[in-house]
């Protein structure tokens, strides 16, 4: 397959005027301008028209095939106890779910979908390519993060017992962590010392056991700069590998959360101050973290902004400060970086997934369509 006479965004090796992208096995295997086209590319042949060309955008953070299209479709949250770690999306998401197609028809190719925010510990997220009919084939990476939630969520949610309050929120992440890494050590001293048995097997302590370890990311709902702060207090207190979800008060406390190195998925900003801590939201906020330095992505957090407008929150984050890369780089490069994916996804460098969009004008412009949407080399829209 062949995309030729497009304004190519690389996302890694900068926009090529009027360039083309070569894609064999499913991956790209090359990107240039057009006067290094090569003479053989195979069959398969999609004229840009001078349209652009970019990597399939990537949603860091949305509840995709959890939440469906009518009352009582609802999946997110599990009220039979405030941590459930042992809870998967992978069992949850429908991929008939018709949000799917929607989000393939506005060149969204990826999204990182999971548990809502009513549980200080709600489970284990998922990574997932747009197409398919399978959950287990569409999956990039099953479970993708540990969903933590801060702040009002979790305080006021009347089918979480124990956790009327941010302090007590904190103190139930605490015990759990607390209760994995003793887990995690008796597994090691059973396997340094065969005449020690294993520990009993705990589901909620045994999906713990990868967060605690440092080999699952850990993903903190949080809006205030307070909870914000306590969950970067939490990431460190026990070593984990923390992600910020939403950061609505994130631009109170950029340099501190730059100095950290603790990277945000803002977002949903085309909404409503409907709650509290949602008082100082503002759209300037992806501009000023990314500016400190932060690591930004943006999320629709599906279905509070529908995952179809993810390319327009990006538009209006520049519109509000951010460069037109930045924000191109938040829906594609940084968001895969942030999800863990950054080597096989978010760019159109050479051996990455095939996962392209082309459309007929800057993808920023609102009279812009998208024309084209492969998915592993495989044209879906």
């Amino acid at each position: 397959m062949l995309i030729v006479n497009g304004v190519v965004h690389t996302m890694e090796n900068g926009t090529i005027p009027n360039g083309f992208v070569l894609i064999q096995g499913g991956r790209i295997a090359q990107a240039g301008p057009m006067s290094q086209l090569p003479e053989d590319a195979g069959p398969g042949l999609i004229d840009a028209g001078g349209g652009h060309v970019l990597p399939g955008f990537i949603d860091a953070h949305c509840h995709l095939g959890l939440y469906g299209c009518g009352e009582g479709e609802d999946d997110l949250n599990h009220g039979a106890a405030p941590c459930a770690p042992q809870l998967r999306a992978l069992d949850g998401a429908d991929p008939f779910n018709r949000y799917f197609e929607e989000a393939r028809q506005a060149g969204i190719t990826c999204v990182h979908t999971g548990p809502g925010s009513a549980n200080p510990i709600g489970g284990q997220s998922v990574l997932l390519k747009t197409a398919g009919t399978l959950i287990d084939q569409m999956a990039v990476r099953a479970p993708a993060a540990m969903k933590f939630a801060l702040g009002e969520n979790p305080k006021r949610h009347h089918g979480t017992p124990g956790c009327a309050s941010r302090m007590a929120a904190a103190q139930l992440i605490r015990e759990q962590l607390t209760q994995a890494l003793n887990y995690e050590a008796k597994y090691a001293r059973a396997a340094a010392d065969p005449a020690l048995d294993e520990p009993d097997f705990d589901a909620r302590l045994d999906a713990l056991r990868p967060v605690v370890t440092g080999r699952l990311p850990a993903h903190f709902h949080a809006h205030r700069a307070d909870d914000i702060a306590t969950a970067v207090r939490l990431s460190k207190e026990f070593g984990l590998d923390c992600a910020v979800v939403h950061g609505t008060e994130g631009h109170r406390i950029a340099d501190f959360l730059a100095r950290e190195g603790v990277p945000v998925i803002t977002g949903p900003f085309l909404t409503d101050r409907s709650k509290p801590e949602l008082q100082n939201l503002t759209m300037e906020n992806t501009a000023i973290l990314a500016r400190a330095g932060v690591q930004v992505a943006i999320c629709t957090d599906h279905p509070e902004t529908p995952i179809a407008l993810l390319p327009f929150c990006a538009a209006m984050a520049a519109r509000a400060g951010m460069d037109e890369e930045d924000a191109l780089a938040s829906i594609t490069i940084n968001a895969a970086c942030i999800c863990g994916v950054g080597n096989r996804m978010g760019s159109l460098a050479p051996g990455k997934d095939a996962d392209v969009v082309v459309m007929d004008g800057h993808p920023f412009h609102w009279r812009t369509r998208v024309t084209h949407v492969l998915i592993d080399g495989q044209e879906v829209v």
